[in-house]
């Protein structure tokens, strides 16, 4: 199989690559990177070899020739490359920037503040608890849903964009999940919920899901 992506089933960054997989109905081949287990597999050579980052996730295109990280550049790989099926990212200028922006809220200003790594640190280096680390995640999360729940009130339809998913959807799903996981009351933000709830029931994103993962934790 030519396509493959190295993920963590838990990892939101991997979530997001594994949904726009499904909404573009290629085959691909998952192989899991446990980011604890051994010490961290995303930490052996055979890895590093991949993503020198050490981060998860790694997409190759053997067809291609290509290997890359970061999960935005992978998704608008994959959108310009099956271009025929589920466009992620609208024509027009206008609309493909508040796209754009509304994904990178969640993909730049929130998310990396509760990556595992982030965590760990806290834990390591601050001596912080498992519960406040889990706070100050949750805190991040909270101050980036309390902006865009009030810009999602003038341009939300039956997903973040009127009525077709695009990337902001793809990125959103993912980070409502890690709200949950850290605590986040999700009824302060019902248009993020409604939207992730109407996500959340389609098949590419069911599929995308953690807990349907073959290296979820039992």
């Amino acid at each position: 199989m030519s396509l493959k992506l190295y993920g963590y089933w838990r990892s939101t960054a991997s979530y997001r690559v594994r949904i726009a997989l499904n909404l573009k109905g290629v085959d691909y081949e998952y192989i899991p990177v446990h980011l604890v287990n051994n010490g961290g597999e995303q930490h052996q050579q055979d890895y590093t070899q991949l993503n020198p980052t050490k981060l998860v996730p790694t997409f190759v295109d053997d067809q291609e020739d290509i290997i890359l990280n970061q999960s935005m550049a992978i998704i608008e790989y994959l959108d310009e490359r099956f271009n025929q099926t589920s466009p992620l990212i609208p024509s027009h200028a206008t609309e493909r920037a508040r796209v754009r922006a509304l994904a990178q809220d969640i993909a730049c200003d929130i998310q990396p503040l509760g990556n595992l790594r982030v965590l760990n640190a806290l834990k390591t280096n601050y001596q912080l608890t498992q519960s406040e680390a889990f706070a100050w995640a949750a805190d991040w999360i909270r101050r980036g849903f309390d902006g865009i729940e009030k810009r999602l009130a003038t341009q939300a339809g039956k997903y973040c964009f009127d009525f077709d998913v695009t990337l902001a959807d793809v990125c959103l799903v993912p980070q409502v999940y890690n709200a949950k996981r850290f605590g986040v009351e999700m009824s302060d933000y019902p248009l993020i919920s409604k939207i992730a709830q109407n996500c959340n029931e389609l098949d590419a994103f069911i599929r995308a899901h953690p807990d349907n993962q073959p290296d979820a934790d039992s």
